[in-house]
């Protein structure tokens, strides 16, 4: 039996993991996939001023009320900044990493310095009347839809560090949706694609890998055990 912690992505909440949680549950795994701060369940706690740190600290600290000694990381989209920051504090106590079709950050990168220019006004534009606070960047219309929320903006421009204990995770993973474009992500993709290192997998379908391809999604997680 292992501990499976997934991180959804940014605008999103825990829903987007789809069935995933109740699968590896049924494999005879404990998960672990919460609502980060001021998203999903958690929107009642939305400020402009959350920050990726407190993303971090917040699953930390479940992990540390779950007693997890030993665990899986899972993130998706924006929560591969996430993931990055937990295993610079957890990295020894981690097993496998795993980034899917997410961001995949060096130490000292924020969201920010990984995307380009479009990105960039988006966040800006969409948070002059709701200060700190981003539309998706999909578009606003997709503020209509449950579950979705705005992300806050130091989430997206705070760096995160890396360092030694994310090295020494003995097992890395990367998925990525080849099916969706244009995407942010093949610059991660082409970085582990032929490092030994890394598994690699490379999935044809859109950036909603899981309810896209849930079936494979789950054994290439099995497959981290």
């Amino acid at each position: 039996m292992a501990n499976f912690v997934l991180i959804h992505g940014a605008w999103g909440g825990a829903w987007s993991w789809g069935s995933i949680p109740e699968r590896l549950m049924r494999a005879g795994h404990n998960v672990l996939c919460p609502d980060l701060p001021g998203m999903g369940d958690r929107v009642g706690e939305k400020h402009g001023g959350i920050t990726l740190t407190d993303h971090i600290e917040d699953v930390v600290g479940l992990i540390g009320e779950c007693s997890m000694e030993r665990f899986v990381l899972v993130g998706h989209s924006y929560g591969g900044m996430v993931i990055t920051g937990i295993a610079s504090r957890l990295g020894q106590r981690i097993d496998a990493i795993c980034y899917v079709d997410a961001f995949l950050p060096k130490d000292g990168e924020s969201l920010w310095d990984v995307v380009g220019e479009y990105e960039h006004k988006s966040y800006i534009d969409t948070q002059k009347r709701t200060p700190g606070l981003c539309a998706p960047i999909f578009g606003e219309e997709m503020l209509e839809k449950p579950g979705i929320s705005r992300q806050p903006l130091l989430t997206l421009t705070e760096a995160v560090d890396r360092g030694a204990a994310w090295d020494h995770i003995p097992n890395k993973s990367y998925i990525f949706a080849s099916g969706w474009k244009p995407s942010p992500f093949p610059r991660f993709a082409e970085e582990v694609r032929n490092y030994p290192a890394w598994q690699y997998h490379d999935f044809p379908c859109t950036h909603g890998v899981m309810t896209d391809m849930p079936d494979e999604l789950e054994a290439v997680l099995l497959g981290l055990v």
